[in-house]
């Protein structure tokens, strides 16, 4: 079963001169997983999650674009709470971990590289039904 250790931080390569900076990663370099899918999430009010699910398979990477956000991950045992606020950092996420997203900045925009197209039976949506799927070893 996934540990929320298992979703490490990641210091993204980042060249910086008097031009600006540039951060950058590559699938198969920087993380095992190919990039199959990213989207973006903007103009999430202060006050509101996203997230609240977890993946069975689908492996992410979390970076904070702009402003700043809290990554809440649940194992079914434990609990770890990562704070995104630099374009230079990010945090790959591994499945069978509950993520709750919290705290966005007003000019939060969180980029996400996933591992797989979309696809609906990957997800757990329901806490309770999470907590049912670690009791019974992922099954």
């Amino acid at each position: 079963m996934a540990h929320v250790d298992d979703c490490r931080p990641v210091e993204l390569r980042t060249v910086y001169d008097h031009r600006g900076s540039i951060s950058f990663v590559e699938s198969g370099v920087d993380f095992e997983f190919p990039i199959k899918r990213a989207y973006w999430t903007y103009d999430v009010p202060s006050r509101a999650s996203r997230a609240g699910h977890a993946h069975l398979n689908l492996r992410q990477l979390y970076v904070a674009i702009s402003g700043s956000f809290q990554v809440h991950m649940d194992d079914g045992v434990n609990q770890r709470v990562v704070t995104l606020s630099h374009p230079s950092e990010g945090l790959l996420m591994v499945p069978g971990i509950w993520r709750e997203l919290h705290g966005f900045s007003s000019n939060a925009c969180l980029l996400v590289l996933a591992s797989e197209l979309f696809d609906e039976a990957d997800y757990i949506r329901e806490h309770a039904d999470f907590m049912r799927w670690v009791q019974t070893g992922g099954r």
